[in-house]
Parts: C-alpha cells; structure tokens; sequence
C-alpha cells in the first residue's frame, strides 16, 4: 500500500510511520524538513509547506495513494485546502479528528461513534467537529473517499499522560511523585479514563487504511481500558515505588488561578468520563485488540524518562504554582476549621 502522511512526527503518527515501514508499505510524508530524525528510515519525503498549494500540486503531480492521512488539520480552511490538492489523487483520505469533541457532559457514559458532537468549553474540540462537518458534506456531495478517526487520549514510550502539567510537560510532575511531594489532581480523581498506547493507535489505524468498508464512517480507536485518574496516578506512583500524595483541587479553581488554562482541557474533556466502546473498530478491523495495558506501557515511559537526562525538562514555574495553590488550599482550610470549632 502506498500512504501519504501529512505530519508524520507526532506521537500517534510516528507510531504510524513506523508501523507502516515495519509492514513493507511505501510511505510518504509531507513536511518542512524538521524532525526527520525521528522517523524510521525508508519513507520517501515530500518537503515543502502544503498551506503552499500551487506547489503542493506540482510537488504531487504524477503521484496516487492507496491513503492520505492529515494529522495537521485544526481548522475547517485546511480540510478545502487538502480537497484541493488530494481529490482524484487517492482512494482514501483520514481526518484525525479529536474524542473531545464528543458530548460535554455525556448524556450516557458510553461513547460510541454515534454519541453527539458538542464541546462548548474546547475551541479546539470544536474546531474538529466543525472539519468533521466539512468532510462529511463532502463525501455526500462529491463522494470525497474519507474516513474520520477519533482518537483519545494517546502516549507513548517518552511522555507520561497526566490530567494536568505546565507548559514544559510531564516531568515536572514526574519529579514530585518520585520526591514524595504532594500531586495536584483535578476533582477527587474518580471520574473515568481511557489511556491508549501509541504503538495500539498504530495497528488499529493500519487496519483501517486502505479499507474500503472505512468510506464515509467515523472510527473511534481507543484502548478498552478503563481507570480512573488516582489509578492512573497511583499505577506511575508505584512503578516509581513510591507512595502517592494526591492533594485533590476544583478544576474551576485551577483555571481561576491561572496562568493555565486549565477550563478547556479539564471540562472541555480530561475530568469527564471517557469509556468507549470500540465495536464499529473491532468489526473494521476483525482480531485487533489493544495490547499494551497501562502498567506496561507507563513502566517503559518512565524508564525512558528517568534515564535520559534530555527528557527530564524542569519546570520551575508550573512546580512553584503547585506549591502555592496547595499552600493556600490547605491554610484556607485550617483558617475555616479554626472560626467554626467542633459542636458536640
């Protein structure tokens, strides 16, 4: 099969490309020549910028893909942009749409591939829906060949996922956890949670490539594994085999503190229930099953993580405002306790 992604350097997709190379496809990748190093060798690159469409369409002229795969788009302008330059040149395109765009709150704790649209907390969630309505009028009118994917939360060998970092990434609460200092989680922790292992997302996604019976759907590709967030944080915590020290905060408040903002990605998707149900996957691509459970998957993240120094990016700012909102939570706490004496 020959695939052409747009991207190629993310988490999910260079899972993808290398996935691909590892079954005998013919890949190509469209980027600005940055990153290149992390891709496995033996993809063809196209280099260049593809909001540049005159030359996008010399740089593709003479070219036809089994798939095309944009991991890029964000906005509904680009999903014109790539019919312009990819209708009549492949048998496939995929969106990488967003499972934040589903339903904010769920009317139903099971989300399938048929559970409404609606984020109003999430630009970006949507911004998705708004390309996923893009595509899916085009496949009625011009019989565009897509196939929308909806992935979740997704990590991989060298990021750990959390509900909430700082600008600089995981490691900073990484390095809390191992120092037994308390960890900000949002809410008390319980609401549901789905982690998927970028090297499942890549399977899955080969299944789904290339698949006729794909045409015109919308595909979830998630793990079937449910925690919830002080399991996920206690699972890293053990792997570190070190105690947890959870100290729980509003999501509200945290957003209120800035300078993070924590609304769109905590009540726009990470502090509400997330339990998928992956049939319509399991039935595209018959066998497939996820495969790596969290405790596997983290334990190498974390091992990584640990013993390579150029991973382990502080991050005074973040770690400093954690400090505070947990020092002024817990003195508000014992002021209000002290004006209100116990009554027996």
């Amino acid at each position: 099969m020959k695939i052409l992604l747009i991207g190629g350097t993310g988490i999910i997709s260079t899972a993808v490309s290398r996935t691909m190379l590892e079954k005998g496809h013919e890949l190509w990748l469209i980027n600005r020549g940055t990153h290149n190093d992390v891709l496995p060798a033996g993809a063809h690159f196209i280099i260049g910028d593809i909001n540049d469409t005159d030359a996008m369409k010399s740089a593709l002229k003479g070219h036809y893909f089994d798939c095309v795969a944009d991991f890029t788009v964000l906005k509904p302008e680009q999903i014109n942009r790539d019919y312009q330059l990819f209708a009549g040149i492949t048998k496939q395109y995929i969106f990488i749409s967003s499972a934040s765009a589903y339903q904010k709150p769920l009317s139903c704790y099971e989300i399938t591939e048929s559970t409404p649209l609606y984020n109003p907390y999430w630009d970006y969630a949507q911004n998705k829906i708004s390309c996923e309505n893009e595509l899916m009028d085009l496949y009625r009118r011009t019989g565009f060949p897509i196939t929308i994917i909806r992935p979740s939360h997704t990590y991989d060998e060298y990021n750990v996922p959390l509900c909430i970092t700082g600008w600089k990434g995981c490691y900073s609460v990484v390095k809390r956890i191992r120092e037994e200092r308390p960890v900000i989680i949002p809410g008390d922790g319980t609401s549901l949670w789905t982690l998927t292992h970028n090297s499942d997302f890549a399977r899955a996604f080969l299944g789904i490539a290339g698949n006729p019976h794909a045409l015109g759907e919308a595909v979830n590709i998630t793990s079937d594994e449910v925690m919830t967030w002080n399991q996920i944080y206690k699972t890293i915590a053990d792997e570190l085999q070190v105690p947890l020290h959870p100290f729980y905060v509003s999501s509200l408040f945290l957003h209120q503190a800035g300078p993070y903002d924590f609304k769109s990605c905590l009540l726009g998707e990470r502090v509400q229930t997330a339990v998928f149900k992956n049939d319509k996957l399991k039935r595209l691509v018959p066998g497939f099953q996820a495969a790596v459970p969290f405790r596997n998957g983290i334990s190498t993240t974390l091992q990584n993580l640990i013993s390579d120094p150029q991973l382990q990016v502080e991050d005074p700012i973040f770690d400093s405002w954690c400090d505070s909102i947990i020092s002024t939570l817990t003195q508000a706490a014992a002021t209000v306790k002290s004006a209100f004496p116990t009554c027996i």
